[in-house]
């Protein structure tokens, strides 16, 4: 039987990262992986390009049921220790907006660059391998270390002191989505935050949104924001209409905080107060209300928004300066306070990350040990979910970097 300092379950980026940091702190280190290929997330992420961190990345840019947790790691592993290490292998990078970092050329930029990491540490990869057992064993009175586990595999059954469980989350499953890491869990009876979708579109119930349809393919930005008043947390991101529901940065954010059977509030024109600008309007101007507000919106959400008025009793078809304050009134509020209740999101299919995972309340945030003696959760398996915007990525990197370190100093 062949045995390793640390086995580690996953090879995407949290998975290889740390091996490569451990096996160059003087580990022997084994990853194994059910894929084909290592780091999938990171090949199709960013258009391609790999939006691998966030310059202005804070605690408050993640969601938690322990949102103090992820503080550590976090500090002790930053953007700019990231780029310095794309500095160092040369890989060409910018920053796209919002503090977004992404690759100048293609994110197997960023793939070539931990593999050439693992290598430097002596990393042994097993893929296509998928894992059978897990096993804790536990050390007899008279040894001295803590005990060890056994990890059955189509590759065969291996030992190691320490093992990592950096297995990703259940989002995109074309690309190898698995649950394993929280059956690991549960089996060493872990608790583990309900998973579910995050950063995805939400859908509508098909009746209602069919009024809307028209306006598939149409962008802008907007202000959106959770609809209650208690832990309200909003966003000023482009919002994407679909023939579906919502999508675009607007949101998959708020996805992440949206809750089923609550509603969400758009303000469609987050830079203006249409009230006052419609009323100096209706003092000036002879045209119809719809191409008044094209003027600050676009042209066909103006007129789509005229029209459902008009099929509800509003008097909005007709020249501006024929229009009561009231009525205006109205049709500002509509636009700036569109009150809408998702029926669901478009599920892990469409989600870019999965909240949720491994209670962080079972977990060191110094080292990513869990209270079982010598079992380590790090990445997305874990209850630490970021924004859209590189800021997953970075908590790969920094529970991935405390995690190799703790390694280092384990006792032998």
């Amino acid at each position: 039987m062949q045995v390793y300092d640390v086995v580690i379950l996953g090879a995407g980026a949290a998975g290889l990262f740390c091996a490569g940091v451990a096996g160059q702190l003087g580990l022997s280190v084994l990853v194994i992986d059910h894929g084909e290929k290592v780091a999938e997330k990171i090949r199709i992420s960013g258009g391609g390009r790999c939006n691998f961190t966030n310059r202005d990345t804070t605690p408050a840019n993640f969601l938690s049921d322990n949102p103090r947790f992820c503080r550590s790691a976090l500090s002790r592993y930053t953007p700019r220790d990231f780029v310095s290490l794309l500095q160092k292998h040369q890989v060409p990078h910018h920053e796209k907006h919002k503090g977004q970092l992404f690759c100048d050329r293609s994110a197997d930029d960023v793939i070539r660059m931990l593999l050439a990491e693992c290598d430097a540490g002596g990393v042994l990869r097993w893929q296509p391998c998928s894992i059978k057992a897990v096993r804790f064993l536990a050390s007899s009175p008279h040894e001295s270390s803590a005990g060890s586990y056994e990890i059955d595999s189509d590759f065969g059954t291996v030992r190691c002191t320490s093992l990592v469980v950096a297995t990703g989350g259940l989002s995109i499953p074309k690309i190898g989505a698995s649950d394993l890491g929280y059956r690991i869990a549960k089996q060493f009876n872990l608790p583990v935050v309900a998973p579910r979708p995050a950063l995805v579109p939400l859908s509508f119930d098909e009746e209602f949104w069919s009024r809307f349809t028209q306006l598939s393919g149409l962008s802008l930005p907007v202000s959106i924001a959770t609809g209650g008043k208690k832990d309200r947390i909003a966003f000023r991101e482009d919002l994407l209409l679909t023939h579906r529901g919502l999508s675009g940065p607007g949101a998959l954010q708020i996805s992440s905080y949206w809750q089923p059977g609550t509603s969400i509030q758009v303000n469609l024109a987050p830079d203006v107060n249409l009230a006052d600008v419609l009323r100096d309007a209706k003092t000036v101007s002879r045209k119809l209300i719809a191409n008044e507000l094209a003027v600050m919106l676009p042209t066909r959400l103006a007129e789509t928004w005229v029209a459902h008025g008009l099929s509800q009793g509003q008097p909005w078809a007709r020249p501006i300066n024929e229009a009561t304050d009231r009525s205006l009134l109205a049709l500002a509020e509509q636009l700036h306070r569109w009150e809408l209740s998702p029926t669901g999101t478009e599920g892990y299919r469409k989600a870019e990350v999965t909240a949720g995972g491994v209670d962080t309340r079972a977990l060191s945030s110094q080292t990513m040990e869990s209270k079982q003696n010598g079992l380590y959760f790090i990445g997305e398996v874990v209850d630490v979910t970021g924004w859209l915007g590189g800021y997953n990525f970075q908590w790969a990197w920094s529970s991935a970097f405390a995690c190799a370190q703790a390694l280092g100093a384990r006792p032998a």
